[in-house]
Order: structure tokens, then C-alpha cells, then sequence
């Protein structure tokens, strides 16, 4: 299964990049959620414009799909300064950088998405270039080499990753303002809905708005996926206005329940409690149960539910929680709940 083309994947899948550009907010003012970042954004912002000098280097950390890429665009505009957007992975060699580095302007922002996936040569050509704005470059090889610096314009580096633990000391350490991504609440998706509604054109009423907020697994970009998708239901079964039946419908359809689940997310859980009494199991037993890789389940399934609740993480293996039987309407009998409690403790 593409697990990227899932109508609850947090990643941008091929086709939408280019299409939700229209669709994020431009201004901190627009900008829905992440209170506290974008409060103290707003204060470094405000300051770095006052003394003329870049924002200090930012991190972002947290799930995929929560903003991060649309508020490093949004700390440009508010900055006055033009970004250039690229990625770990992308960038292969010290010399890719340094092209990179050398075309910025004074102040501008460089967004680097999946920073903890750089190249080490390469990070280590970056700790000068965030600490003294130079690049320090070898040229030639064995006995003729040697080392040059350049000098390059004052930026502002924005590194934005999945896995913060992933990152190298030296490089966490060299960014100046660290701001954590949290999954959205209900409200808060609700409000992004109704923004991304009036942007299409679409008509929702309050209850189909709550509905596929609920069902969005606090990400952002599932919420504005799912009315997409809902959008399509009522202009070809409804009248183009979308309302609880037709939203339902079209969410029961594409297999997303009311507490966001998808048909993988419950067959997890239904394994875990039919085939190894609720845990505890190996990631790798389950893996081989449902025929998928472990990364697959550690990276994309288990995040969301470890935070909704249905299942637990612990050192003998994964145990599932009452709530998970409770949503799937299988019954937890004493025994069995006696015995999740006691493997969550250990």
C-alpha cells in the first residue's frame, strides 16, 4: 500500500504542492494555532526588523503536516525578505550549499525541510556559515589542498524536521529560537476548514465543519484533504453544499471514522487484541502480522495512535489501551484490563 497516497496522510502528496500554495495564510495574523510560536515569533520578528539584522536561526520540530513550511514562508513575508526552499536530501555536497548560500540576498531565508536528513560533510560546512556567515571551502586534493573563505550575506537558516533527536548536537545547538509544532485541536482545525472553505468557494454548515474536524487527526492538512474530498461528494450526490449527511457519507466512503482512524490504523489494534490479548507484542511481530514494514507502522500509523490514546508504547512491547476495545466495540474483560494496566506501569 502507498501509505503517502492514504486520504490521512500528513505528507503533501504529487499533485496537491502546487495547489495548497493557494490555500496558506501569507500573514502571522492569518496563521490558525501554534499560540506560543507564533507569539514569540511576532517579538524576534518585531526586534530583528528594529536593528536591521536578520531573524536569528530557527528549528521546527513536530509531526509532518502542522505548518511548518507555510510559517517559514510566512516569517519571509513578515521579514520583508525572499526565502529559497529546499531539503536534506537535496542537497548531496558541500558545493550544492555553497551554490545555494552564495545566491542569497542580505537577510533573506533559507528553509532547509527534513534538516536532519543533511549530509555530515555537508553540515559541517553550514556551522560557519549560520555562526560567521563565511564558508570555509577546500579546494584541490592531497598535498596542493587548501582552504579558502568566503564571505556570504547575513541570513536567516529555518531547518524544519520529523526527528529532533536526530539532529547532531552542533547543529541543534547553533539555532538561536526553537519552536515545537503541536497537533491542532478541534476548534482550531474547525477554523482552518472554514478558512480553506471560503477560499474554494465551498458552503459547509457548522456540523459538517465540526465533523471533519474531528476526523482530521489534528493535522492541518488532512482537514483541508477531507474537504476536498467531501467537496467532490456533495457536487456529484448533492446539490454542491455541503452538510452532515453528505459529509458522513463521504467520510464513511473513504473509510476515515469518527475518531479519524483509517482501515490500517484498526486493523493494528484488532491484531494486537486478537492475536496477542492487547499486548504486550514487538513492533516487528506486528509488522509481520499485518504484512507491512515496521518503519512503515513506527513513522506514519503509530504516531497518532499513541496520542489519541489507543495504544501504548512500553519496554516488553505495545499494549493496546480500553479505548481502543471500546472503539472497535470489542469487549475488554477484567482480566484483560488488569493486565494492560499493570504492562503500561512496568
Amino acid at each position: 500500500m502507498d501509505y503517502e497516497e492514504r486520504i490521512t496522510a500528513a505528507e503533501l502528496g504529487e499533485g496537491e504542492a502546487r495547489h495548497e500554495l493557494s490555500l496558506r495564510p501569507q500573514t502571522l495574523q492569518e496563521y490558525i494555532g501554534q499560540k506560543t510560536a507564533t507569539d514569540n515569533l511576532k517579538v524576534f520578528i518585531e526586534a530583528a526588523k528594529l536593528r536591521g539584522e536578520p531573524l536569528d536561526h530557527v528549528l521546527f520540530y513536530g509531526p509532518p503536516g502542522l505548518g511548518k513550511t507555510t510559517l517559514a514562508g510566512i516569517i519571509a513575508n513578515e521579514m520583508g525578505v525572499d526565502i529559497r526552499i529546499t531539503s536534506g536530501p537535496a542537497i548531496e555536497r558541500a558545493g550544492d550549499l555553497a551554490a545555494i548560500l552564495t545566491n542569497l540576498n542580505e537577510n533573506d531565508v533559507l528553509f532547509i525541510d527534513e534538516i536532519h536528513r543533511l549530509n555530515r560533510s555537508v553540515e559541517e560546512v553550514l556551522y560557519s556559515a549560520m555562526e560567521d556567515f563565511a564558508l570555509d571551502i577546500i579546494i584541490g586534493k592531497g598535498p596542493s589542498a587548501r582552504s579558502i573563505r568566503l564571505d556570504i550575506a547575513r541570513f536567516t537558516l529555518i531547518g524544519a524536521t520529523t526527528r529532533a533527536g536526530s539532529l547532531s548536537a552542533p547543529l541543534r545547538d547553533r539555532f538561536g529560537v526553537n519552536c515545537k509544532f503541536e497537533m491542532y485541536t478541534k476548534d482550531e482545525l474547525a477554523q482552518i476548514i472554514g478558512r480553506t472553505a471560503g477560499l474554494l468557494g465551498v458552503t459547509a454548515d457548522e456540523k459538517s465543519i465540526d465533523e471533519m474536524a474531528r476526523r482530521s487527526r489534528g493535522t492541518p492538512r488532512i482537514a483541508n484533504r477531507l474537504l476536498k474530498r467531501v467537496r467532490d461528494f456533495s457536487q456529484v450526490k448533492g446539490d454542491g453544499n455541503i452538510d452532515i449527511g453528505i459529509t458522513r457519507e463521504a467520510l464513511n466512503a473513504l473509510g476515515v471514522d469518527y475518531m479519524g482512524l483509517e482501515h490500517l490504523d484498526r486493523e493494528i489494534l484488532k491484531t494486537i487484541i486478537e492475536r496477542f490479548d492487547g499486548g504486550p507484542v514487538g513492533i516487528d511481530t506486528i509488522a509481520a502480522s499485518i504484512g507491512e514494514e515496521r518503519v512503515t507502522i513506527e513513522d506514519v500509523y503509530e504516531p497518532y495512535l499513541i496520542q489519541a490514546g489507543f495504544l501504548h508504547r512500553t519496554q516488553k512491547g505495545r499494549v493496546v489501551s480500553k479505548l481502543a476495545y471500546q472503539h472497535l466495540g470489542i469487549d475488554c474483560d477484567d482480566d484483560e484490563e488488569e493486565q494492560i494496566t499493570i504492562n503500561i506501569s512496568d
